[in-house]
């Protein structure tokens, strides 16, 4: 496609889209909100066609649109803000900010997107605890199985090292995947928001005010916000990437400190199983060592995520140790069986 094709049909996809959600959306305001947005990409749409009068233009929606589109309708806009976001349309933080009525609306750039940053650490904390918790499952399970088909210590312990290593790098790949495919969307769609914003100022600013406009906020009032927050060129791209597209550069993070910091979680989790052999403990004895170590950070593992799920602490203590007390049994009958059978 040329570069005006191209433009637009992303503004006439971007309105077919807008319209799906808005059909799907319960809430009234944020559904008028998408509707109005969907208005404004086929106003840019007409505008493209004014500068080619020539060309016969004919749109239909991508099958990768479509997908969207019945993913919005399967599971509803809300859900499915990840792939939307990945679609370019506006809006999406009206689902990871407070839009209760009565709602602070900020007043200067520097509290543009606060409601954005609180849980971090935590969230970090939370991420560090569950990989602990898959280290410790997944390692003990496999330190089980190999015990239960009557495997010598050494072998057990040569097994869950490598289990450990193979499980930490695994890991630390992924969440590298996944960071670094986050920065890149968040860097493709902030150099997209560049140019639109030096392109069409005015309708950057009026799609901003639609979006405070869904929060309660005075429509007018809202112009006025929103052309004084994009009046700074060195906080406007900052602005529209947290309202607009609903993404949030503080929360993205390093790549390789996500690895570095999974890898360590897992590992921490999967060396516990291990220790028993690690400090020579006696063949006969060494494996009721590791099913009491691996209960005891079973329960502590559950104690913590208790403080995530406000649930019973104890009781979450007691439904990890039966989590992955249950895989390890299984594990062991499962590595017995293949022993015997194997012999």
């Amino acid at each position: 496609m040329s570069d005006g094709l191209d433009s637009w049909y992303h503004e006439k996809e971007s309105a077919w889209l807008y319209r799906r959600v808005a059909d799907r959306e319960s809430d009234p305001l944020k559904s008028q909100l998408f509707r109005k947005l969907g208005e404004a990409a086929e106003d840019q749409a007409r505008k493209w066609e004014s500068l080619q009068p020539q060309r016969q233009f004919e749109f239909r929606p991508s099958m990768r649109a479509r997908v969207v589109a019945s993913l919005v309708d399967q599971i509803g806009p809300r859900a499915a803000r990840n792939v939307l976001a990945a679609m370019k349309l506006r809006g999406l933080s009206v689902y990871t900010s407070t839009s209760a009525p009565g709602h602070v609306m900020p007043t200067s750039v520097s509290q543009v997107g606060e409601r954005h940053r609180g849980g971090v650490s935590g969230g970090n904390l939370r991420a560090t605890v569950f990989g602990i918790n898959d280290g410790l499952v997944s390692n003990a399970a496999l330190v089980m199985g190999v015990a239960g088909s009557g495997a010598a210590p050494a072998i057990v312990l040569m097994t869950g090292a490598a289990g450990l290593l193979a499980g930490a790098l695994s890991m630390a790949a992924g969440e590298y995947v996944s960071v670094r495919s986050q920065r890149d969307m968040y860097e493709y769609q902030i150099a997209l928001e560049k140019e639109e914003l030096a392109e069409y100022p005015e309708e950057e600013a009026e799609e901003l005010a639609l979006i405070y406009e869904a929060r309660g906020m005075d429509l007018e009032q809202a112009r006025l916000f929103a052309r004084s927050l994009l009046g700074n060129p060195d906080h406007a791209l900052d602005v529209l990437a947290r309202e607009e597209l609903g993404l949030n550069p503080d929360d993205l993070g390093s790549p390789l400190g996500a690895a570095s910091s999974s890898f360590l979680a897992f590992a921490l989790g999967a060396v516990i199983p291990l220790l028993p052999f690690l400090i020579g403990l006696p063949a006969q004895s060494v494996m009721g060592w590791t099913i009491g170590v691996t209960a005891v950070a079973l329960a502590a593992v559950g104690l913590l995520i208790s403080l995530f799920t406000g649930r019973n602490a104890w009781l979450g203590a007691a439904r990890m140790v039966a989590i992955g007390g249950g895989a390890g049994v299984i594990a062991w009958l499962v590595g017995n069986w293949l022993g015997v059978a194997l012999a």
